[in-house]
């Protein structure tokens, strides 16, 4: 054979392509291999997941398969067609598999005998009724620490930070003193100033963590990075260790059934500290980018803040006691706020984009809500994204681009819930929180959380851009699917604490 090697090159890329180009069989998606061999679109999807998918929406149509890094991904972006995949049970299509797969990558978590739907169902009565109450109480209380507890002497008058930090900050570290106890009880000036520097410690160590999350899950650290990111974990193991936690007080009964599951499950004291990095991170993650966007877009949109302060000033104004004696948020009142709630909703709409993954146990058929059926094959990962479609989708919102704040609010101020694609109207047409089975645990805790931090900023201080004209900045392209959106950079703020 006396073929150049670059000729020999060029054919075995062709047999490569032969090959995986006869994949294709009648009824199943349309492929999309991409132009690299085995890695097909796996540098574009992980540089810009949501231009890659709208682009191929537009080639293909709401349902295609394409290659990534050797995996076939099966995409999904019709809303309509959604729950059939969400409620499909787990001896079709399982989501355990890419869970583990994160949780060791990111986490270093393994977990022997670990069913997530098994946890699920021991941590749900944890976060619903008596304890939620008493998880928003407590949450309410430790809001007030970490945002109240500084505005005292020197720390009066303006103060400026990154709109990003101020948020991210004051709610991870609530919540962290919430879900993991409090330094000790009864509560005194000296203790909280104790909660005030401990829980600022775990903040900054998570952020860092944090900012290196889509490089760990993508496996694309540097030497340096990988060196910092190994330190950061283990100074985190040691502050969320059991023997440390075993010494907070006012425990949330969620930490303490998590621990007793685990223990029950044989897992190692070391083991369960890991596993205490990833339930910070699953329970504390989104709630402070979420309401560092929610407070942006008021900045932004005079109308909707002054419409925002109108409500709480109303309510106010019809509370029982002054808001200074409130030692608890009452439910009520909370629920009460539907202006904030379609805020909170229109921003969740923008800033939201998780993937919502499924692995095929078995080859099935997967029938769409407009009658047609596709096959999808053994060992095929499914994949929607309804960051493109509900939320981004013109047919459904018109600007789906802009933020409206009073985009779910009907006339006469009651929540909004019809919203249509085809003339049909949708099931779903928003999902921040995940769908099915694997819908967010803790959706009801981390509302309740983000609207409590928006009601005492709002209330407590008087709050500004340093410039009002800044742009709201460009989504850190990296975070696509993790969850909600962070920003290319953070926004200057000015804030002081009301007479």
């Amino acid at each position: 054979d006396d073929q150049s090697p670059v000729q020999a090159g060029s054919c075995r890329e062709l047999c490569v392509l032969v090959l995986l180009s006869s994949r294709k069989r009648p009824g199943e998606p349309p492929l999309d291999l991409g132009s690299i061999p085995w890695l097909g679109h796996a540098l574009e999807f992980g540089k810009d997941a949501a231009s890659f998918l709208t682009r191929m929406k537009k080639k293909h149509g709401d349902i295609f398969t394409v290659l990534v890094g050797g995996r076939y991904v099966t995409v999904l972006l019709d809303p309509h067609s959604y729950d059939v995949v969400v409620w499909e049970p787990r001896a079709k299509l399982d989501f355990h598999a890419y869970a583990v797969f994160l949780m060791e990558r990111i986490f270093d978590v393994q977990l022997p005998h670990y069913s997530p739907s098994e946890e699920k169902a021991k941590m749900k009565p944890t976060l619903l009724h008596r304890d939620l109450q008493a998880l928003m109480d407590a949450m309410y209380t430790n809001l007030r620490t970490v945002l109240l507890g500084d505005t005292t002497g020197a720390a009066s008058g303006w103060q400026e930070m990154g709109l990003l930090d101020f948020s991210y900050s004051c709610l991870l570290r609530a919540g962290y003193l919430t879900l993991y106890g409090v330094e000790a009880l009864p509560r005194t000036h000296e203790s909280q100033a104790q909660d005030r520097t401990h829980s600022a410690d775990v903040f900054h160590t998570f952020r860092q963590l944090d900012l290196l999350l889509p490089k760990l899950a993508r496996g694309s650290l540097s030497v340096g990075d990988k060196d910092h990111a190994c330190r950061v974990k283990g100074r985190l193991w040691k502050l969320l260790s059991p023997a440390r936690l075993a010494a907070r007080a006012q425990r949330s009964s969620w930490l303490e059934s998590y621990l007793l599951h685990l223990q029950e499950t044989g897992v190692s004291e070391d083991m369960q500290a890991r596993a205490m990095v990833l339930q910070l991170w699953a329970t504390q993650g989104n709630m402070g980018p979420a309401a560092f966007w929610l407070l942006l877009f008021l900045l932004k949109n005079p109308e909707a803040l002054a419409a925002v302060r109108g409500e709480l000033e109303q309510l106010l104004s019809r509370a029982e006691q002054p808001i200074s004696q409130m030692t608890t948020l009452p439910q009520k009142v909370l629920d009460s706020m539907p202006v904030l709630d379609s805020v909170l909703s229109e921003s969740l709409r923008l800033t939201a984009a998780p993937f919502i993954t499924r692995e095929a146990v078995v080859d099935l058929a997967l029938p769409m809500a407009d009658g047609r059926e596709f096959s999808l094959r053994r060992g095929d990962r499914l994949l929607l994204f309804p960051f493109l479609s509900p939320q981004r989708d013109p047919e459904i919102y018109t600007d789906p681009e802009v933020f409206k704040y009073n985009r779910f609010l009907n006339s006469d101020g009651s929540e909004k819930k019809d919203f249509y694609k085809d003339g049909k109207r949708l099931k779903n047409y928003s999902m921040p929180w995940g769908a099915g089975h694997n819908q967010c645990l803790g959706k009801a805790y981390a509302i309740s959380s983000i609207k409590q931090f928006v009601f005492l900023v709002l209330v407590h201080f008087d709050l500004e851009l340093v410039n009002p004209d800044v742009e709201i900045p460009e989504f850190d392209l990296s975070r696509y699917g993790f969850g909600l959106m962070q920003p290319e950079h953070d926004v200057p703020i000015r804030y002081s604490a009301r007479p």
